[in-house]
């Protein structure tokens, strides 16, 4: 496999390094509806009942985001991808969520950068498609936020999230 050139240094995107990059957004798109589904299941307490019934909403959005995605890369004439990113568990389900918000951070930031680089090459209808992907993973942020009780971490000007203890 040819060696990739970082994204953030990327001035000019092609339609087949979009391929490429939306690929890696699909596979974390898998390992998203795998980590859901085992973690709706595993997490166990009263403390943790609601946040499990979310992350079976999340696995079922998640798994339409693939779709959108899956379809956009057939539209740019590449196959999508069938293997997903590792998926990382724990038997401690405070753990297990900041597994879950760290994916969700690294997310957000890729499909802000997708946004940007599907109107660097016009297309715009793509572009709105990832937009309201990126509205239902921040949704995804906010409830595991909460449900670790921490603050939603800012994703602006950053690589690494900003997310401290709530006091």
């Amino acid at each position: 496999m040819p060696d990739l050139k970082p994204v953030e240094n990327e001035q000019e995107i092609t339609r087949d390094r979009l391929a490429e990059l939306l690929n890696e957004d699909l596979s974390r798109e898998y390992q998203a509806i795998i980590a859901y589904v085992v973690y709706s299941q595993v997490l166990k307490g009263a403390a943790y009942m609601n946040i499990a019934d979310q992350l079976e909403i999340h696995a079922k959005q998640e798994l339409d985001h693939a779709l959108i995605i899956s379809r956009q890369i057939d539209y740019l004439g590449k196959m999508p991808v069938v293997t997903p990113k590792p998926v990382k568990t724990s038997e401690d389900p405070k753990e297990m969520l900041r597994f879950d918000l760290d994916n969700e951070n690294e997310t957000i930031r890729n499909y802000r950068l997708r946004v940007r680089q599907c109107e660097q090459l016009c297309e715009y209808a793509m572009a709105e498609q990832i937009r309201q992907i990126l509205v239902a993973e921040q949704d995804h942020q906010i409830d595991l936020a909460t449900a670790l009780g921490v603050d939603v971490p800012n994703l602006s000007d950053s690589k690494k999230d900003s997310s401290t203890k709530k006091k």
